[in-house]
């Protein structure tokens, strides 16, 4: 079989892509093709992924401070084409749906978005599951007979490989694009997607003073904490990146506890990948508890001091 190439598109900020990652790899291994990872940002970030197990890294040059990724979208996806791929992966982010938009025209490739699991085949085709309609349903879609363009929620661990050099490539920013004006949002932004531990918290808790006591449990965890959409919509107790459900984040950690949090499917489709869920409501008859790996019955002013303390020990 001739050897393929399978391309992964990553931005500044993109190097720990663990889930893109390892669908390109993946897919490579299958089909004993190649992954070729085109690096879009500082020179640093093509010196990180250069060492996570790719076989080639091109990377389009340093950037301009006023440039955005925008501006250097049709310059990419001529490099990406240049490179006839079986499959292009990329970060789903801002900044990497960016790329993959101008990749996909430029080689006519179908997108398929919110992509939760790959199975490649040794003739190159692929079979993917993603969800649809914002996470409460879950669609299989095979494609064969030329390349497509994945979407990959980014978090999850990367592996250290052997390094590979770094090959400069010509993608020049088209002009007349420049950012103006950055502004700060006055709050800090998590990537709750990169969290190997989160816990979440929900209706259950009566005050927002009282988000120390989640605070505490998820600092004895070495992880962050998130919420359920009434209390980052309604109650304004966290910011809006630490939303999880269907129109807020997705994440996919080792570990997820939800504290407070009732179940209902419009939060449980953002942690559909975690792989373990551990549940602590009140309430016996919560939805969640027929949905966690482990439940506590009990009320988690007693129980999440209860398991900090015994995590701080």
């Amino acid at each position: 079989m001739n050897e393929s190439t399978h391309v992964l598109v990553l931005v500044d900020g993109d190097a720990a892509v663990g889930g893109p990652l390892a669908v390109a790899r993946a897919a490579a291994d299958a089909a004993a093709g190649t992954v070729t990872a085109v690096v879009v940002g500082p020179r640093a970030v093509a010196d990180q992924v250069a060492a996570l197990g790719v076989d080639r890294v091109l990377w389009t040059g340093e950037p301009g401070p006023s440039v955005p990724v925008e501006a250097s979208a049709a310059a990419v996806a001529e490099v990406v084409a240049g490179l006839a791929p079986r499959l292009v992966v990329a970060p789903a982010r801002d900044a990497g749906r960016a790329l993959a938009g101008a990749v996909a025209a430029r080689c006519g490739a179908p997108v398929l978005t919110a992509v939760t699991a790959v199975t490649p085949a040794a003739d190159g085709s692929v079979t993917v599951q993603r969800d649809v309609h914002g996470g409460i349903a879950s669609r299989t879609e095979h494609v064969t007979g030329g390349p497509a363009l994945l979407t990959v929620p980014p978090g999850g661990p990367v592996v250290a490989g052997e390094p590979v050099p770094v090959e400069q490539v010509e993608a020049p920013a088209a002009p007349g694009v420049r950012v103006r004006e950055l502004r700060a949002s006055g709050r800090a932004a998590v990537d709750l997607g990169a969290a190997r531990t989160v816990v979440g918290i929900g209706r259950g808790l009566k005050a927002r003073e009282d988000l120390a006591v989640v605070e505490r449990l998820a600092a004895a965890l070495g992880g962050e904490v998130a919420c359920s959409r009434p209390l980052a919509e309604g109650h304004d107790w966290l910011t809006k990146d630490r939303y999880i459900g269907i129109s807020g984040q997705h994440v996919a950690p080792d570990l997820y506890v939800a504290a407070g949090i009732s179940g209902q499917v419009q939060h449980m489709v953002g942690v559909a990948g975690a792989k373990v869920v551990v549940a602590i409501n009140s309430d016996p008859d919560a939805p969640i508890f027929a949905q966690c790996d482990h439940g506590v019955v009990g009320d988690l002013y007693a129980v999440l001091p209860a398991l900090a303390a015994a995590l701080e020990a």
